[in-house]
């Protein structure tokens, strides 16, 4: 897991870049974000909707200039940013989900066969004494 910090992202902000920076932060869509928050405002909670979003604007820094690409260099795959901008065919995208997903699949195997071992009894009596 990266090590991730939460800014506000003024580059890709609408009002002060509290939605963008929460996206960010979660690894998101911007959209999403944005839909969440004007749907928790409608319904009933727009008060402490706008009072949180004005404490985090004075809260939080602005992102540093570099700081979103250097957090998409470190990830694993680019799948969730968009492919299409990427150039990257569908073929190559399900490849690369492939290969994502025989990696879990061998770690899952690997966790299966020590969960299920003798080694992980005699481990887990020795943690409850």
């Amino acid at each position: 897991m990266t090590n991730r910090e939460l800014f506000r992202d003024t580059q890709n902000s609408k009002l002060t870049g509290v939605c963008a920076g929460l996206a960010n932060y979660f690894s998101v869509e911007v959209w999403l974000v944005r839909i969440l928050v004007i749907s928790a405002a409608l319904l009933g909670g727009s008060f402490l909707v706008i009072l949180a979003y004005v404490a985090m604007t004075l809260m939080l820094e602005k992102q540093p200039f570099n700081y979103s690409e250097d957090l998409k260099a470190k990830q694993e795959h680019k799948l969730k940013s968009k492919p299409w901008q990427q150039g990257q065919s569908a073929s190559e995208l399900l490849k690369t989900l492939e290969k994502d997903f025989d990696s879990m699949g061998g770690k899952l195997e690997k966790m299966e066969a020590y969960v299920t071992s003798e080694a992980f009894k005699v481990n887990r009596e020795f943690k409850n004494l």
